[in-house]
């Protein structure tokens, strides 16, 4: 058990259910029902789906176990104390902490608009409230998503929200805030996807839909397929952010990490699976193209819900949905950055989350802003991947792009190759056979396609 030295109580999960919906709910956000969709059909459906799942086995599940293991073992405060510890104790150098550090700058970089884009979800909830979404069409689905991006005030009030929420239920602990939140969310979200589901069988196209995403055409598979799969796979199940670390600290000798580890990688790309059948049915019934981007859930939904019958019911619950999925993951994403404010200050939990939360709020600013008053400003244009960003895009591009494959490329190398083997065999609690099958991923496999990905996304 990690114990918070300011507050003398130990930070464990009571339950292993309780842990596994905590870890489930950080995996499940808007990676999986906003861009996983997308990216899905931006790139040939069932084809990219058995990439991204092989994605998932090969390189998800061994860097999850490596993490949760890293997190039991060293029994540390904050992920960067986790790595140090670790190779003090197994004398490799302090300066391993790094890799930790990474890995909390990139979650930090990821609140900054992470928590933006959970406010879009709780303003469209409130439209469909006002039947915003009645007679819709392009042209007006266009507006809305236009007027939001250009009102820095509605921005930054949901912004406000979403902090303020998080905040709240992290400054409350492992069992008292986080586990009693995902108790309300992870239900909330599992019954609104079946319940769209269900409806996008009823009055979309369900046959076209099992045709493109269970149908794999393998000649569209190319190299890239290979790459945005592998990136989608570090973003959905969240690797190298710091968070499964910090999860795993508070973890008990007696769970299984491999066992729990293939359930979390299961249970997050059955929900992707599960955005695709609520959200394709609609769209080509709708004659809308899968390959939308981005807009997909917040421009091409809500026409292809606007007028169909309980549209405005289940755009309701569609958006719930989005919300309680985006909450999980920020209250996750949040967590690490808590244990390490906790640590590097001396703080109550308290006081850590409050600081650490009005930090966030306060650069979020900048994230908002980029995207109205400040969208010509690219403060990085000296920089040749970075020219033509705006501050929005440029924290999106160097957590994302740059620290995750780095922080996950240096985790690999960490276990497979600078801990001794013995480590990480009783950690994991594996037979001679499987721990040979996650050493070879964990050593070649994954840095190979880790490195692969990081420099198609610096040279690409």
């Amino acid at each position: 058990m990690v114990v918070n030295a300011s507050q003398g109580k130990a930070e464990n999960w009571s339950s292993r259910l309780n842990f596994l919906m905590a870890s489930v709910g950080f995996s499940v956000g808007l990676g999986n029902i906003w861009r996983f969709p997308y990216v899905t059909g931006e790139n040939g459906g069932a084809a990219f789906i058995f990439v991204y799942l092989a994605c998932a086995l090969c390189i998800g599940v061994p860097l999850v176990m490596s993490e949760w293991a890293i997190g039991r073992r060293a029994r540390a405060a904050s992920a960067t104390s986790s790595f140090k510890k670790l190779a003090v104790q197994n004398k490799l150098s302090p300066s391993w902490g790094r890799v930790g550090g990474i890995a909390i700058a990139a979650v930090f970089m990821m609140m900054l608009t992470y928590t933006v884009i959970t406010g879009w979800t709780m303003n469209y909830f409130t439209l469909v409230l006002t039947d915003e979404f009645t007679n819709m069409n392009v042209e007006k689905s266009q507006g809305i998503f236009d007027a939001l991006m250009a009102s820095p005030a509605t921005l930054i009030f949901w912004h406000t929200v979403v902090v303020l929420i998080t905040v709240f239920v992290n400054a409350r602990g492992v069992q008292s805030g986080i586990e009693n939140a995902v108790r309300i969310l992870m239900p909330s979200l599992l019954i609104c996807m079946i319940v769209m589901v269900i409806y996008a069988g009823f009055v979309g196209d369900m046959a076209a839909t099992v045709n493109f995403l269970l149908t794999p055409d393998f000649s569209k598979i190319t190299g890239e397929t290979f790459l945005i799969a592998l990136g989608q796979a570090f973003f959905s199940i969240g690797i190298a952010m710091a968070v499964m670390i910090t999860y795993g600290s508070y973890l008990d000798e007696k769970t299984t990490i491999t066992q729990n580890s293939f359930i979390v990688v299961f249970a997050d790309t059955l929900v992707a699976l599960l955005a695709g059948f609520a959200i394709f049915p609609l769209v080509f019934a709708n004659g809308l193209t899968p390959d939308a981007g981005a807009g997909l859930v917040f421009q091409v939904l809500p026409i292809a819900l606007g007028d169909l019958p309980g549209g405005q019911i289940f755009s309701g619950i569609f958006f719930l949905l989005l919300i309680a999925a985006a909450l999980t993951s920020c209250i996750g994403n949040f967590e690490p950055i808590v244990a390490w404010t906790i640590e590097r200050f001396k703080l109550t939990r308290k006081k850590a989350s409050s600081l650490a939360g009005g930090l966030i709020w306060l650069l979020g600013l900048a994230s908002i802003l980029s995207l109205n008053l400040l969208r010509d400003f690219h403060p990085f244009d000296f920089i040749p991947n970075l020219e033509g960003k705006t501050i929005f895009e440029n924290l999106d591009y160097i957590s994302a792009s740059i620290l995750l494959p780095i922080g996950g490329l240096l985790t690999a190398i960490f276990v497979g190759w600078r801990l001794p083997a013995h480590v990480m065999q009783q950690e994991l609690g594996l037979g001679k056979l499987g721990f040979q099958i996650w050493r070879i991923l964990i050593r070649y496999v994954a840095p190979v396609a880790i490195t692969t990905v990081f420099i198609s996304g610096v040279t690409g």
